[in-house]
């Protein structure tokens, strides 16, 4: 899907993570995948503001914990994701949510 255009007309890149819980844990096998417009093999990563050595990949499976971002050429740099090594963790959807919505809760350990 095409996402949504920011208020000044640039495309947004979007990072998408599976399993689809948040905060992401570094002992789910958490893949990140780099949605948006522009061709996927010209795909930037960052890890904790530094470029990481992933380039071209639109997706990939996480081996250290930190907070990650892509870009796309000609899109804006994606929200991060934090992918963290806690023990313990209250998960939720990584899906918007509304007031009054239902929603399934995971405790991890």
């Amino acid at each position: 899907g095409w996402c949504p255009l920011s208020p000044a007309g640039t495309q947004t890149t979007q990072l998408l993570v599976e399993p689809p819980w948040t905060p992401a844990v570094l002992w789910d096998q958490v893949t990140l995948t780099c949605q948006g417009l522009g061709t996927s093999n010209a795909t930037t990563w960052y890890k904790d503001g530094q470029r990481r050595g992933k380039e071209g990949l639109d997706h990939f499976i996480v081996t250290e914990s930190g907070t990650y971002q892509c870009d796309r050429p000609g899109s804006r740099l994606s929200p991060s994701v934090s992918v963290l090594n806690d023990r313990l963790v209250l998960q939720v959807p990584a899906r918007a949510l509304l007031e009054g919505d239902t929603m399934t809760l995971h405790c991890r350990v």
